[in-house]
């Protein structure tokens, strides 16, 4: 078995108690008494967490795979910089070469940055450092850039080394799934019963998933621009998409997708009345080669994709196009974090 067909086995074992999540449940008690053992000794302080000289915002989840984590830090920083704040942004990087800090610029590779935090530098505009211990990579970034008020890390929960001031806590339509730690199940560390003062829910779906009590994120398509037109800076408009869907009349277009759930990205270009072909590809896929035929006309793909894609290597028979995501936060999802800000962070301006 292929490891991608072995990892959506997997992922379709952990929806339900079945026979496989059954026979890893005994590994999953295991795992569940480090994750229990470790966050216990951070209670008693005999792992110290370090504290930054700023306020720190933690983005993160507790399944395996996405579940929206990078949309919500995009989202929490550009609400963070019309609000007054110089926010910046640390990440793991996954799928880079190296696991040392690097400051990520518009020259980064993905190769070497990761997908995730290309993409949120190029979204956000504010400063962004990678690397395997996140304090390490936040105090970086703050002697880099001394005006920064506030980190925010995407995919940072169970960093328990950075000390964090708030806590935003993601879930998507499979919420817990079958409740189970991993391997039987896809939990990184048991669901809370109840959330801690410091912790924020954001729902990506459009229904509560687990018994937390949380707000629900809005997503929707903001539109198409070619690649060539995207990586200039250029707004994405559905008015494109349109013309598009005008010019491949009669014929589908590809849609490929390097994400956890690419269903969900199908979906929506379907739910704009796009006639495509499903190419879904590994989650943090690299396009080390192309992965449709080189005589395919059209092809739209993910930003999170769009940040590996070099034009140069397209040719000039298949036109490649990005889709951008528009991901909107509730306006108490807002003022509930804003609130949880140290009074010495800036205030909020109107």
């Amino acid at each position: 078995m292929a490891p991608n067909d072995w990892s959506r086995r997997l992922q379709r074992a952990w929806l339900t108690r079945g026979l496989l999540a059954r026979a890893l449940w005994p590994l999953s008690l295991l795992f569940g008494l480090v994750v229990r053992v470790r966050r216990a000794l951070y209670a008693a302080g005999r792992l110290p967490a370090h504290h930054l000289p700023v306020p720190v915002i933690v983005v993160g989840n507790l399944i395996a795979g996405g579940a929206g984590k990078t949309p919500t830090a995009i989202a929490i920083v550009q609400m963070l910089q019309r609000r007054g704040y110089t926010p910046g942004v640390v990440s793991r990087g996954y799928g880079r070469r190296e696991d040392a800090v690097l400051s990520i610029d518009d020259d980064t590779r993905a190769a070497d940055a990761g997908d995730e935090p290309l993409l949120i530098r190029r979204r956000t505009r504010a400063p962004v450092a990678v690397g395997r211990d996140r304090v390490a990579a936040a105090e970086f970034l703050l002697s880099l850039h001394p005006d920064v008020d506030v980190i925010v890390c995407d995919d940072g929960l169970q960093h328990l080394r950075l000390a964090r001031t708030v806590q935003v806590l993601v879930f998507d339509e499979r919420g817990a799934g079958n409740g189970w730690l991993l391997p039987a199940g896809p939990l990184r560390e048991p669901l809370p019963q109840r959330t801690p003062a410091d912790m924020l829910v954001l729902y990506n779906a459009t229904r509560r998933t687990t018994q937390l009590k949380g707000e629900f994120a809005r997503r929707s398509l903001a539109g198409i621009a070619s690649l060539n037109d995207w990586r200039a800076g250029a707004a994405p408009s559905l008015a494109t998409l349109d013309a598009l869907k005008k010019f491949a009349a009669g014929t589908k277009i590809l849609a490929a997708a390097g994400m956890a759930q690419p269903q969900r990205f199908f979906s929506m270009l379907r739910d704009h009345g796009v006639a495509i072909t499903k190419c879904p590809l590994p989650d943090h896929h690299d396009f080390g080669t192309l992965p449709w035929p080189r005589d395919t006309p059209a092809v739209i793909v993910t930003e999170k994709d769009a940040v590996k894609l070099d034009p140069a290597r397209i040719g000039t028979t298949t036109r490649v196009w990005v889709a951008t995501l528009d991901f909107t936060l509730p306006a108490s999802f807002e003022a509930a974090l804003l609130a949880l800000l140290p009074p010495s962070a800036p205030q909020p301006t109107r």
